[in-house]
Formats: C-alpha cells, sequence, structure tokens
C-alpha cells in the first residue's frame, strides 16, 4: 500500500471514529433537558477526537504545549457563550452567532499574540465574571425539539473536518496553533445554529448558559493534560483529562440533584 494512500485511509477512520463520538453525544444531548444536554455537550466531544490523534502523530511534549494554547483559548469560548447569551434575547440567529464568533475570532488573535504559561493559562480560565453574567438566563421554557435529517449529520461533518484539519495541518503550523484549531467551538456554534430558528433564542441561551460551569471544568482538564503529558505519556495525560471532564460534570449534576432536594 502506498503511503499517500495509507494516509487517506487512516485519515477518513479518524474523522469516521469522531463523527460517531458526535452522533452518540448529539443524540443524548437531545433527549436530555438544557441542564443535562450542557453538561454533555461540555465534554471534550470534538477536542477529544483530535487531542487522541495527535497524540499518534506527535511526542508529549507537542501535546503539553497544545494543551497550554487550548487552556487559554477556552477562556474566549465562554465569552464566546455569554455574548450569544445576551444577542440572543432579542436579536435574530445570524446576529447572536456572528456577534459571538466575532468575539471568540478576536479573542483568539489576541491570545496568538500572548505568551502563555501554565499560571497565566490558569488566570484565563478563572473567568469568573461571565458564570454570574449568564446565571439570569439559564432557566427558559424548553419547547419540544423536532429532529430534522440534517442536524447529527451537520455535526457530525463539521467536527469530523476539524479533525482531519488539525491532524492534517499540525506538522506544519506547530502545536500552539494545534490547540487552538482543535477548540474551535463546534458542537457550541452548531447546537446554536440548529436549535435557535427553531425553538428561539432564549431556549437556545439557557441551554449555552446552563453550559459555563461544564466549560470551567473543561479548561481544568487541560491544565491536567499540560502537567501530566510529559510526566506520563500522552495516553495516560489524555485518559486523566477525560476522567477530569467527566468527573467536573458529574459533579456539577450532583450538586443540581441536591439544590433541588433541598429546595423540595
Amino acid at each position: 500500500m502506498s503511503p499517500d494512500l495509507a494516509f487517506i485511509l487512516m485519515l477518513g477512520l479518524r474523522m469516521a471514529v469522531a463523527a460517531i463520538l458526535v452522533v452518540t453525544a448529539s443524540v443524548a444531548t437531545e433527549r436530555s433537558g438544557p441542564v443535562i444536554g450542557a453538561l454533555i455537550a461540555t465534554l471534550p466531544i470534538s477536542a477529544g477526537p483530535s487531542y487522541v490523534f495527535l497524540a499518534l502523530d506527535h511526542d508529549a511534549a507537542f501535546i503539553a504545549e497544545g494543551a497550554l494554547a487550548s487552556l487559554a483559548i477556552n477562556a474566549a469560548t465562554l465569552f464566546l457563550s455569554l455574548t450569544y447569551v445576551v444577542l440572543a434575547q432579542r436579536q435574530n440567529a445570524f446576529v447572536s452567532i456572528a456577534g459571538a464568533m466575532a468575539v471568540w475570532i478576536l479573542l483568539a488573535a489576541i491570545e496568538r499574540t500572548v505568551h502563555w504559561t501554565l499560571a497565566s493559562g490558569l488566570i484565563a480560565i478563572a473567568f469568573a465574571v461571565c458564570l454570574p453574567l449568564m446565571r439570569g438566563f439559564r432557566h427558559a421554557k424548553m419547547p419540544l425539539i423536532t429532529r430534522r435529517w440534517y442536524d447529527v449529520p451537520l455535526r457530525a461533518g463539521l467536527v469530523a473536518t476539524l479533525v482531519a484539519t488539525v491532524v492534517t495541518l499540525s506538522g506544519w503550523i506547530g502545536p500552539e496553533l494545534s490547540g487552538t484549531i482543535a477548540l474551535i467551538p463546534i458542537v457550541l456554534t452548531s447546537m446554536m445554529v440548529i436549535l435557535h430558528p427553531r425553538i428561539g433564542g432564549p431556549a437556545t441561551a439557557a441551554l449555552i448558559a446552563n453550559g459555563g460551569w461544564g466549560l470551567m471544568g473543561f479548561g481544568l482538564s487541560f491544565a491536567v493534560l499540560h502537567l501530566a503529558a510529559p510526566r506520563l505519556g500522552s495516553a495516560i495525560a489524555l485518559s486523566l483529562t477525560l476522567a477530569t471532564c467527566v468527573l467536573w460534570n458529574l459533579g456539577l449534576w450532583w450538586l443540581g440533584k441536591r439544590k433541588a432536594a433541598v429546595k423540595i
């Protein structure tokens, strides 16, 4: 088998694996309420496959450096969420999503000019100002969501394309830009694009706003990856990263259930 054919087949396999993960997570999200759906959406659905395949092609030092860039860019994703949540209360889907993406692109460009260390990266995820601002938008009447045939294929295709882009270009663009591209908010923006015209801005905003604390845990998981990869190797570090996200979100779910039980 020629090297080019082997590369194409392996790339196709990686894209298929990523697409399957997105389909599974998307179905689970749609069958849950805004709280559980948001917690699922803030798991590493798109970034996870990208990093797994990066780890197959690069050493642990590359993964650690990429994770530091992802740690910083995750802060931009929270500001994207905040911008969308505010705009979606009164604006249409195009204005809300375009405004949110403009904020993300601006912050991502600023992030590229900063030399991040772990300490400054941790400061970047300590964006507590966003969480109180989104608190008032977390509750909204959630209409019945009717899935259309292209919803899940659209999400799967976007994430598969993202994985292919990161894996193909990583050798040329280096770890920092790879870590940034891996965290392009495909899952969140696809939810906005699909749900806003269907159930309205406030309901979609409630789903996004409930993911704020989940994004905090998502950012912390990249701190774990940055610290663990050089010491324990990429495989163990990625396992710890996933465990951090899952345990964080399970903790958020448990706290929510406990508060609900206290109110009763």
